[in-house]
């Protein structure tokens, strides 16, 4: 199987890769809690792809001490995560209730969510960010009857140390990712990631899971460049339109009106419908007026 053919058929990263496994991520959820756990036999572990229907790629969640946790890593800044969490945890909660009567008296227990997403994109974040549904609420509320809340982490390099420190598998993560970028300014993206890999077995970084996962950990790495650049593009694309539509009625209010209708459409998964809006201005402006932009 050739390069190209790996890029397509992997959904996973390296992120996932290193925390599926149920000592790793047992590390991680002692690094954010700062709470040691030696009993890991009640850890349930499933992929988003497996517990619903929805395809996050990023994604882990678990149920662990009464505690239903959501991590999910991200190189793009996505303001629409609590939106897409309220959407997830609905579909776990109502699949591991199913068998449960919820209009006897009895009242039906459910874990307690908790959702966090760890952010090592190229763009400038705040070391911590809390992320809530209400701000997306069209009418602002003072005490909101419905609130959820994504605790957001840049762990890039500089930032939040403790939490690197206290995880040496995430600190690993962040240096191998570091390693890759910093190759990928000096030769191409397919040659930098090889280049990454094996300074970082020679150094002690993430040294077992890539000599165990080396190919696979290559594939998945290249399939995540690829994907964020195209997102990225894309990005850069909406803005120009966004600038054009702009010039009439201000630029800043042009780029971001249709920056949002994009962003809303992407997490919709309307591909089709981008498609067409980016080529066709009157499709473009009906939409706004569906989405409310």
């Amino acid at each position: 199987m050739n390069k190209t053919n790996v890029q397509r058929n992997f959904k996973d990263t390296v992120f996932r890769m290193i925390f599926r496994e149920k000592e790793n991520l047992l590390s991680l959820y002692n690094a954010l809690n700062q709470t040691s756990y030696t009993n890991v036999g009640n850890l349930e572990i499933t992929t988003l792809e497996n517990a619903v229907y929805m395809n996050y790629k990023n994604d882990i969640s678990f149920v662990f001490d009464y505690e239903l946790m959501l991590y999910e890593h991200q190189s793009t800044c996505n303001p629409n995560m609590p939106l897409r969490d309220l959407f997830y945890v609905s579909r776990v909660l109502q699949s591991r209730i199913k068998d449960e009567n919820l209009y006897s008296k009895k009242l039906v227990k459910i874990p307690a969510p908790k959702f966090v997403v760890f952010y090592n994109g190229t763009d400038f974040q705040p070391e911590q960010q809390v992320l809530r549904l209400s701000e997306a609420f069209e009418k602002k509320q003072d005490q909101p009857a419905l609130e959820l809340t994504v605790i957001v982490y840049n762990i890039n390099l500089g930032h939040n140390q403790k939490l690197l420190e206290t995880c040496c598998l995430l600190k690993e993560y962040v240096q191998y990712v570091e390693h890759v970028r910093t190759f990928a300014k000096e030769m191409g993206f397919s040659e930098a990631v090889e280049r990454a890999v094996d300074h970082c077995i020679r150094n002690g970084i993430l040294s077992d899971f890539l000599s165990k996962n080396r190919a696979e950990a290559i594939a998945v790495s290249i399939f995540e460049y690829d994907e964020e650049k195209h997102i990225s593009s894309e990005r850069k694309e909406w803005r120009e339109i966004g600038h054009e539509e702009g010039l009439a009625e201000g630029l800043a209010e042009g780029e971001n009106r249709v920056v949002q209708l994009m962003q809303k459409l992407m997490d919709a998964g309307k591909t089709e419908e981008m498609k067409r809006a980016l080529s066709d201005p009157a499709y473009r402006e009906k939409l706004y007026q569906e989405y409310g932009e």
